[in-house]
């Protein structure tokens, strides 16, 4: 079983900076791509930056600019530093993992998603 805890949400003002962390623990072999997605009450998941385990990284175009996404293979982290926020930022931030779990000789590929995390972000 693997568990993926998300920290660093929060209420921010229009132009301002936050920065998400997730930690992955548990029966980890490797990590696939690990990224970022935002919910809102009016709009369903959606991606907002993911990063493979060799460091390619993929935006949001709404965010290309303002948001910086890094990972700690070593660690089993990524981290999502946002600036320069505006006010349809705001949502439901959610890590997820795509992880082989189990052992070296025998491991499978399974998705987990974090608890998710709380940003609000006012005029």
């Amino acid at each position: 079983q693997v568990q993926l805890v998300e920290s660093g949400g929060g209420l921010v003002q229009a132009g301002g900076s936050l920065r998400l962390s997730c930690a992955a623990s548990g029966s980890i072999v490797s990590i696939g791509v690990m990224g970022w997605y935002r919910q809102t009450p009016a709009q369903q998941r959606e991606l907002v930056a993911d990063q493979t385990a060799g460091g390619s990284g993929n935006y949001v175009d709404a965010v290309k600019g303002r948001f910086t996404i890094s990972r700690d293979n070593d660690r089993n982290t990524v981290t999502l530093q946002m600036n320069n926020l505006k006010p349809e930022d705001t949502g439901v931030y959610y890590c997820k993992a795509d992880v082989w779990e189990g052992t070296t000789w025998s491991s499978t590929l399974k998705s987990y998603w974090g608890q998710g995390t709380q940003v609000t972000v006012s005029l």
